[in-house]
């Protein structure tokens, strides 16, 4: 017999539900924000998490949350338009390290100027306050997720 769902438990349902549907359309946004600029969601995503710190493919992968080989075929088209290098990793020989190369950095100060008023827009109605809740709730569920809680 199925246990009664707690009133919190209903509310983190839906929220996930949210957004999973919120996701969707963030990707199809910033498809449409950066095409011009030849990129993609993902590859802004994946090229904007290799620039905040060198990591291998394995480790941007756990960061942003998709499968290894989805973010290894945009590391390779990022490295293919010369966006990223791959260079030698010291602590392992075999996975090499995703680098932003210097056109890869000035793609992304590109899509950044692109994206503050977007978001500016998207935050107009909204107080400072519910957006840091907001975040600190996603953030929140999303270590519980990495702790293996799900």
């Amino acid at each position: 017999m199925a246990e009664t769902p707690s009133e919190t438990g209903v509310l983190a349902g839906r929220t996930i539900f949210e957004v999973l549907r919120l996701a969707g359309r963030l990707t199809l946004a910033g498809n449409d924000l950066v095409g011009g600029l030849g990129l993609t969601a993902a590859r802004w995503q994946v090229l904007a998490t290799a620039e905040e710190e060198v990591r291998t493919v394995a480790a941007l992968a756990r960061s942003v949350g998709l499968a290894r080989q989805s973010v290894q075929r945009v590391v390779n088209d990022l490295a293919a338009e010369g966006l990223v290098a791959l260079a030698d990793n010291p602590a392992d020989r075999r996975a090499r390290l995703v680098v932003v190369t210097a056109e890869g950095s000035g793609r992304l100060a590109q899509a950044d100027r692109l994206r503050v008023p977007w978001t500016e827009a998207l935050a107009e109605g909204f107080t400072a306050e519910e957006l840091a809740v907001t975040e600190q709730v996603l953030s929140r569920l999303r270590a519980r997720l990495d702790r293996g809680t799900d």
